[in-house]
């Protein structure tokens, strides 16, 4: 008779570093599980038959399979086993929303912890680039040619996938260095650039070749590319790059940043190796984020490290509708962040010489739930106040920058600039074009953008079949 299995009800803890360390400079906060620790919490894993957790995988990691090798000790296998479905393993074991996706569905969360499905995958990952990089199988070369424009995670994954199959893959990136937001938009304390750049260059032993400081829409249009250049196909994953403002009065004045200004030039630019790298930030001794997200927690982070006294959170509805990861909140609190709720600006104020002093904000309560389902903020009469700032930074989201659309015949698009495709094939309107990730869906996770190159470099390889 088989022993019943044992069910440990509490996920092991990932260790961090001390708050108070670790606010004054960009070391990763998150240090990852020991070998004792992933064992442990690959042993919570029940193998469920069914494998409920892989329908929360965008990118359809066999996620049993995985977790049962490293029970193992098999992290040879292991990484293989993810490196099957995933290209940047190393990058969604940090960044990825594991609690509302494949950890979601876990057997265990219904009456305890979930097992910690993205940290085992980390440890893998690290394992892998600590003791050497696995070949993995490409199949010969079809002949075939596609352009991959921006190297984020979806141009980035359906470049891999495309490259296994044997087609000829180039990636056109605007920016000096390959990686999109995983390079520019998220901080080095969340996700260590050198990890990324690790990821990359798998990439490039799959055959992949990365074209930099190539804007596509500038140098060479989508249809250029097709009509002179000769790709037989085109995937557009240029993300969403241009920013959002709130249409309030004083946006314009000196010291408001947009979210995607202050990170990249403290992430890219390498802001925060001042004087070593000459990108100086300035950010003042007060710091307000307006907005809720992940972006919004890694700004006032980030402005802490850089020398801010004091950085808030002002956000219109409650701790409970923030779309910020729960662990991200916490890690913010943990190092000092403080949080205006249900509160909005209405101006920013400046002096004479055009220089921010403070913000002039309305208390808000909630009312009804809006169409997404959380409850709508309803301004307070009469509650108006002051908040003094030296910096501003707008985090309110981004959209798609337009220049690859607007220089490309018969790509149709929507009332926001997103492009409109297939999400099951992430064809677009145009033949031989596709696309996926945040050019499409509008902002959202790392995961979801995989996800949306994985089903383009499938249907690219479809359409390839259908051409001949």
């Amino acid at each position: 008779m088989a022993q019943k299995k044992i069910i440990v009800p509490y996920k092991n803890p990932m260790p961090v570093r001390d708050p108070l360390e670790r606010v004054d400079n960009f070391n990763e906060v998150a240090l990852g599980y020991s070998e004792e620790a992933v064992l442990a919490e690959a042993g919570r894993c029940l193998q469920c038959k069914n494998a409920p957790c892989r329908q929360g995988c965008p990118v359809e990691v066999d996620i049993p399979a995985f977790i049962g090798l490293v029970s193992q000790k098999d992290f040879s296998g292991a990484i293989r086993k993810l490196k099957e479905k995933n290209a940047l393993p190393a990058v969604c074991g940090r960044v990825c929303p594991q609690e509302s996706q494949c950890e979601k569905y876990c057997t265990l969360s219904k009456k305890y912890d979930a097992v910690g499905i993205g940290r085992i995958e980390r440890y893998c990952a690290d394992w892998e680039l600590a003791n050497g990089v696995l070949p993995q199988t490409v199949a010969p070369l079809t002949g075939k040619r596609v352009a991959v424009v921006g190297s984020g995670p979806s141009g980035l994954t359906c470049a891999a996938d495309l490259a296994k199959l044997g087609h000829k893959v180039t990636i056109f990136e605007a920016l000096h260095v390959a990686g999109g937001v995983l390079m520019y938009g998220i901080p080095e304390f969340r996700l260590p650039k050198a990890v990324v750049q690790a990821e990359i260059e798998n990439l490039k032993k799959l055959g992949v070749e990365i074209i930099v400081n190539a804007v596509v829409g500038k140098f060479a249009t989508v249809d250029e590319l097709i009509e002179e250049e000769g790709y037989d196909a085109v995937f557009i994953g240029t993300g969403a790059g241009l920013p959002y403002f709130m249409q309030i009065p004083g946006e314009n004045a000196c010291g408001v940043y947009t979210a995607n200004e202050f990170l990249t030039r403290a992430n890219l630019m390498k802001s925060y190796c001042f004087p070593e790298y000459d990108t100086p930030l300035r950010v003042g001794e007060r710091v307000a984020v307006l907005g809720g997200g992940n972006v919004a927690m890694d700004a006032a982070r980030t402005a802490l490290r850089l020398g801010a006294e004091e950085a808030w959170i002002v956000y219109r509805r409650s701790r409970l509708e923030m779309p910020a990861r729960r662990e991200e909140v916490e890690h913010a609190e943990e190092e000092g962040v403080k949080f205006a709720f249900l509160t909005s600006p209405t101006k920013i104020l400046y002096n004479n010489d055009y220089w921010v002093t403070g913000l002039e904000c309305l208390r808000y309560e909630l009312g009804q739930p809006d169409a997404s389902g959380r409850r709508s903020p309803v301004p307070i009469k009469g509650s108006e106040f002051l908040m003094e700032m030296d910096t501003v930074i707008v985090a309110v989201g981004q959209g798609p920058n337009p220049l690859v659309t607007r220089t490309t015949r018969g790509l149709e698009c929507n009332k926001k600039g997103n492009i409109i495709a297939n999400p099951e094939t992430g064809a677009t309107s145009k033949p031989g074009v596709f696309a996926g990730g945040d050019v499409v869906t509008g902002a959202a996770t790392v995961i979801l953008a995989m996800g949306a190159g994985r089903i383009a470099a499938k249907a690219i390889n479809a359409y390839f079949g259908k051409k001949d």
